[in-house]
């Protein structure tokens, strides 16, 4: 057997290493809570240097679990599209497994123009709860209160948002649950919100996700384009259902939808199971950015390593 197996299967393995490289010499820690991972690391990384617990935090995330074995695992819980993923839409029939990896450094606004950085958006909110109920089922109001806790915490309310970027697995359970949490929380103004999920592009990252959809959501934003939800074949004839997750259908999907000033976006990542119950627990973590005078916004993954240098 290698020597080095054990460090290697350390969840904290990744985190380690980025730190020696780089010489981060502040609180070095990994997040591990399954597709929520990479929406909690940038959460927790925000309060750190909001708090002033740190004065710059690096985050960020990856996955690579395309593999006959994860494959086959995930294909035996029968929630696997044979063909494609269709968030939202009429004929959906399950999500694709993708993978991919983000990092990012946050920092007080003050700090980033002092050192001259390029500041690519604002954080302003985020919100997190659990619905301790059951290890598959969402629930529909522990959405919700993560998107109110993260509304609260930006000070914004439902209208100020223009944009969210859905969790949007393409599962019949979590596309319907995430449209009834959704119209809890927005109300009427959920008719008019441009939503729509990148992981009918990239597939579910897993622990990566919440990373690439922020990067997806910040440059969207910088565009005045949400991005796409693409293989859309129509509403599900249900009152629940979501009825063009971005407005404007073209040529079997749908097409980027453009407002004039995208001021504020939300997106979320859930996840199943958690510990130490797996059986009673369900995280929900949702951050909220907004665009500035130099930025729109940001996001990252299942990582979080942190400096004060």
């Amino acid at each position: 057997m290698p020597p080095l197996a054990i460090p290697r299967l350390m969840v904290n393995a990744a985190s380690s290493q980025i730190s020696m490289h780089f010489g981060l010499t502040g609180p070095t820690f990994t997040v591990a809570s399954a597709c929520a991972s990479a929406t909690h690391a940038i959460g927790i990384a925000f309060q750190m240097v909001r708090s002033g617990a740190v004065s710059c935090a690096v985050t960020g995330g990856a996955e690579a679990s395309i593999a006959f074995g994860p494959l086959k695992l995930w294909e035996a819980m029968r929630i696997m599209a044979p063909d494609a993923c269709r968030p939202f839409s009429k004929d959906r029939n399950g999500m694709i497994l993708g993978e991919g990896a983000g990092i990012m450094v946050i920092e007080a606004f003050d700090a980033a123009c002092a050192r001259g950085a390029e500041i690519l958006g604002e954080i302003v909110g985020f919100g997190m709860s659990a619905d301790a109920k059951d290890i598959t089922n969402p629930d529909e109001a522990g959405m919700a209160r993560a998107m109110d806790g993260a509304l609260v915490d930006a000070g914004l309310g439902p209208q100020n948002i223009q944009y969210v970027n859905a969790h949007g697995s393409g599962t019949v359970a979590n596309d319907e649950t995430e449209t009834k949490a959704i119209k809890r929380v927005f109300g009427a103004h959920a008719d008019t919100l441009a939503i729509s999920s990148t992981k009918s592009m990239i597939g579910h990252a897993l622990g990566a996700c919440g990373a690439l959809e922020l990067i997806a959501t910040l440059m969207g934003m910088r565009e005045s384009v949400a991005p796409p939800t693409i293989g859309y074949l129509g509403p599900v004839r249900r009152a629940t259902s979501i009825t063009s997750p971005t407005r404007r259908e073209r040529r079997g999907w749908i097409a980027p939808y453009r407002t004039r000033s995208p001021s504020a976006a939300s997106t979320r990542c859930w996840r199943c199971g958690g510990s130490p119950e797996p059986r009673r627990r369900s995280w929900r973590p949702v951050w909220i950015a907004r665009a500035t005078r130099v930025c729109e916004h940001l996001t990252v993954s299942n990582c979080c390593f942190a400096t004060d240098h």
